[in-house]
């Protein structure tokens, strides 16, 4: 379900200067492609701009952390806290999947918890922040909202909800936990995965994701919610 993006500003308590551009921020190529008489401009340029502002302010972040670390252990530790499942998983905890603007068929397919989307809309929105209120603004919200999720070692923590279904159910007894891929959608360089959670034979939850892994991991958040599990 689709929510306002007012609410997201009164939630991160960041009003932007610019509407257009908070909004394009948040509006995915699909949303564009079915509506062509609209003025709407996709994420995808500002996705360009907030990949490099994150590798800048993570960069400048390590650099600063660990004074003693080597360039290759700093560049490993960077590439940890900026690929796509990190990424999901701050997307995922500000619950930025909900204000995105999608076509019918993106809708309908699951494409607000497609991990590729929330990676891309989390950089989008670094790239439109960093635009209308300029690079301090990004340390500061990342200050808030990643930087706190990164750990003694330097790695992004991010959420192993596999485990946390399996911790959870093991509380009640013996149960066994089976995870089906139940779907295999799109094209070979696209392949996504569709994957259920089974307890006992009982469906527990559904997820998608670009590997099995992280299907697996999106049906097994879903069961935790269903459950009303605290994943963390």
């Amino acid at each position: 379900m689709k929510r306002d993006l007012t609410q997201l500003q009164t939630l991160l308590g960041i009003p932007f200067q610019d509407q257009v551009i908070l909004r394009q921020a948040f509006t995915h190529s699909s949303y564009v492609n079915e509506n062509r008489n609209s003025a709407s401009r996709d994420n995808e340029r500002l996705e360009f701009l907030g990949d490099a502002v994150l590798e800048l302010t993570v960069s400048d972040y390590l650099f600063r952390k660990y004074p003693d670390r080597s360039e290759g252990e700093m560049t490993k530790l960077r590439a940890s806290i900026v690929c796509e499942p990190s990424l999901v998983g701050f997307a995922e905890r500000l619950d930025f999947g909900s204000f995105v603007l999608l076509g019918k068929g993106e809708e309908q397919t699951g494409g607000r918890t497609r991990p590729a989307l929330l990676a891309d809309v989390f950089e989008s929105f670094i790239g439109a922040l960093y635009l209308d209120q300029g690079l301090q603004a990004v340390r500061d919200f990342l200050d808030q909202h990643l930087f706190p999720h990164i750990d003694g070692d330097g790695k992004a923590v991010v959420t192993d909800y596999k485990t946390r279904l399996q911790e959870h159910t093991q509380q009640f007894g013996p149960g066994v936990l089976e995870y089906r891929i139940a779907e295999e959608r799109g094209p070979a360089h696209e392949k996504e995965f569709v994957s259920e959670v089974y307890m006992d034979g009982t469906l527990l939850g559904a997820g998608s994701g670009r590997s099995k892994k992280e299907a697996e991991q999106h049906a097994a958040q879903e069961a935790l919610s269903k459950l009303n599990v605290n994943p963390n």
